[in-house]
């Protein structure tokens, strides 16, 4: 049995510190401790760290197995479980992982046939920033070995938003209010002395492997953090496995290498796409675009073409960020690898169909008026399939107006903010079966901002450990609905799902349905506020929320906080409501503190709303905060079947329960209903 580390390495472990020196050893073990490793379990799969019998029918459908490294075979050590920002535990999968001395490893047993990894993990920080690389040792069955480099250079995050590399930097905004200190750091005297490196963040990273062949359910991949490393300690968060088939081959099509394009990435390939993509619009011909690594350094503008690679996992389309002379119109200081349809402003584009290759951009900070996306632009009749995106600043960032977009089966992961954000005027476009994970702002988002997005879905998407804000946002508009997601572990000022009004978006008008989707281990910590948030999180910040808007069929599942909150901002507390959402056929299975918070003047109603595992209090209501003697200024509706006893009639409709901050106590795992 391994020896129960001290205090001092356990918050050493969940801290994730930030270089080799000072993430220390763990406590010495006995030689026969040392040599003692878990035994091999059966391989466990999960969905979001979950049992898949939980979530069946929601999130994404995809082709890989998932297993948490915490349910493999290991002689390291298992962090967590653990919620708190700034933390490892927090940032993972299932807010659990193991951690690896060099010399260690972790070894998971593969559920199906599979001939590729994926593998999520977390290195130090370099002493001064910027990050290292370490190699990592993988095996099937104790020989056929490879060895990944693994890199921190786009992980390690540190400070106030807009973030910076540097651990040892100071505020970025010392006029601020911040939590630490309870003051506004440049307004307090004496000066209040805030440790570096502050609030890091953004620990994880991912890398894919193609193993040597094809091997069998029951092999053994063993992921071993080499002796020697440079690493001090290597995280494994989890393992994705899957059978990749053979490289996709289109014969009657423009084809990348007739117009110059270098397989093996060495030699800048933008030109011979865009001669490729001349080509192709004018012969009517798809663009294909082999194996092979493609080096391209700016954006590559598309229309009216369709582009198709041999598979995410042949076709690589990779380049560096690079620095413009001098900002470009929109602003932007850097450009990078990205395709873009025309500026809407421009007319956009119409009729762009991608399919079938990887984005591998190299953006390692966030300047937000920088175009460094994988996808950009306005396009409008057009889809998006099959690719595989990582390391830009958003995966696909839409400009409209624009409508008929279809966007389907992608995988984005680890970017510096969203994943996917439809922002102004986006209308009768689908996301859908989309694989998002690690984000750095809302994994999926609606933005109407200046001109509504409506009737737009998105549906069976699978969200994991959104870093910063939430996992799905809609930020004003009309007719839109989010339906069949899972949305698991978001880490830091955010919610699973957000209805917000905020960010200059238009009103919410029509209709806005959340229908059937599961969330797990949601609702963060308000840094700002001091409070905890819910895992669906209603905000009337710069409006009224008055549109028709209904909750159905959804499970909140392993509520860190509250299920459901209402809330508006104090400085606008009574300007703002929140009117007449309908909560129906809702399942909560555990809640650290309530069922529902509300914060705010307005009103809900609630019907078949069973709850379970409640920590606190079923309903905390403190309206906004006026506390009239008519009661709380937001009204509860009983519509009927509200089993669990969370909504007792004494409640009702407009009782004051008010507890600013209730005590939390940690629900149990779900389980069955």
């Amino acid at each position: 049995m391994r020896r129960t580390l001290t205090a001092a390495a356990v918050a050493a472990l969940t801290l994730g510190l930030t270089s080799p020196v000072a993430a220390g050893p763990i406590a010495a073990e006995s030689a026969a401790e040392s040599a003692a490793e878990s035994a091999a379990p059966a391989p466990v799969v999960t969905r979001a760290g979950l049992d898949p019998a939980l979530v069946a029918g929601r999130g994404a459908r995809v082709a890989f197995a998932e297993q948490e490294a915490e349910n493999a075979a290991t002689n390291g050590t298992v962090i967590g479980p653990g919620r708190d920002a700034y933390t490892l535990p927090a940032e993972a999968s299932g807010r659990r992982a193991v951690r690896l001395e060099p010399g260690r490893h972790v070894e998971f047993t593969l559920p199906a046939r599979a001939n590729a990894i994926t593998v999520r993990y977390s290195i130090p920080d370099a002493p001064g920033g910027g990050g290292i690389t370490a190699p990592l040792d993988v095996t099937v069955n104790g020989r056929d070995r490879t060895t990944m480099t693994l890199t921190s250079q786009y992980a390690w995050l540190y400070n106030q938003y807009p973030f910076s590399n540097d651990p040892g930097a100071g505020l970025l905004h010392p006029d601020w209010w911040i939590t630490e200190c309870s003051c506004v750091p440049a307004a307090t005297t004496p000066p209040p002395v805030i440790p570096k490196p502050f609030r890091p963040s953004h620990f994880y990273d991912e890398q894919r492997l193609l193993l040597k062949r094809a091997y069998r359910a029951g092999d053994k991949v063993r992921l071993t953090a080499p002796a020697g490393s440079a690493a001090a300690w290597t995280v494994i968060d989890l393992l994705d496995s899957e059978l990749v088939g053979p490289p996709r081959v289109e014969l009657l099509a423009a084809n990348m290498l007739a117009f110059g394009a270098d397989p093996t990435g060495r030699r800048d390939a933008a030109g011979a796409f865009d001669r490729a993509i001349a080509f192709a619009k004018r012969k009517r011909l798809k663009v294909y675009v082999p194996p092979g690594t493609y080096q391209i350094n700016r954006h590559i503008i598309v229309d009216d073409v369709t582009i198709t690679g041999a598979g995410s996992w042949y076709t690589i389309i990779k380049g560096r960020e690079t620095a413009l002379p001098g900002p470009a119109p929109d602003g932007s200081t850097h450009t990078g690898v990205g395709f873009y349809g025309r500026d809407a402003a421009d007319g956009g584009s119409r009729n762009v169909h991608l399919s079938g290759f990887a984005i591998e951009g190299d953006v390692r900070e966030r300047i937000d008026t920088d175009q460094v996306n994988g996808i950009g632009g306005a396009m409008s009749d057009s889809t998006i399939d099959g690719l595989h995106l990582r390391h830009t600043k958003v995966g696909m960032w839409f400009d409209g107006p624009m409508s008929n977009v279809r966007i389907t089966n992608n995988v984005i992961v680890d970017q510096i903010a969203d994943a996917i954000n439809f922002h102004t005027g986006v209308t009768n476009s689908l996301v859908a079966d989309n694989f998002l994970r690690n984000t750095g702002d809302d994994a999926l988002a609606m933005w109407s901002e200046k001109i509504q997005n409506t009737g737009n879905t998105f549906a069976r998407n699978t969200v994991q450990s959104p870093v910063l804000a939430n996992g799905i946002a809609v930020y004003g508009g009309g007719d839109n609905t989010i339906s069949g997601n899972l949305i698991a572990d978001p880490v830091r000022e955010g919610s699973a799902l957000q209805v917000g009004s905020r960010f200059g978006a238009e009103p919410f008008t029509g209709r806005l349905d959340i229908t059937g989707n599961t969330t797990v281990r949601s609702g963060t910590y308000e840094l700002n506020w001091n409070i905890g948030l819910g895992a669906i999180w209603f905000y009337a910040l710069e409006r009224d929320i008055a549109a028709d808007v209904r909750v159905t069929g959804n499970d909140f599942l392993d509520n860190t906080y509250n299920a459901i909150m209402l809330v508006s901002e104090w400085s606008v507390k009574d300007l703002y409501a929140i009117t007449n959402v309908r909560f129906k056929d809702i399942r909560v299975d555990g809640t650290g503190t309530s069922v529902v918070s509300a914060r705010v003047k307005g009103s809900a109603s609630f019907e078949n709303v069973d709850a379970r595992n409640v920590g606190a209090v079923g309903v905390n209501n403190c309206g906004s905060f006026g506390f009239p003697a008519t009661g709380s200024e937001f009204a509860l509706t009983d519509r009927g079947g509200n089993d669990g006893g969370w909504l007792a009639p004494w409640l009702l409709p407009n009782t004051i329960t008010c507890d600013d901050r209730p005590p939390v106590a940690p629900p149990p795992a779900p389980s069955p209903w």
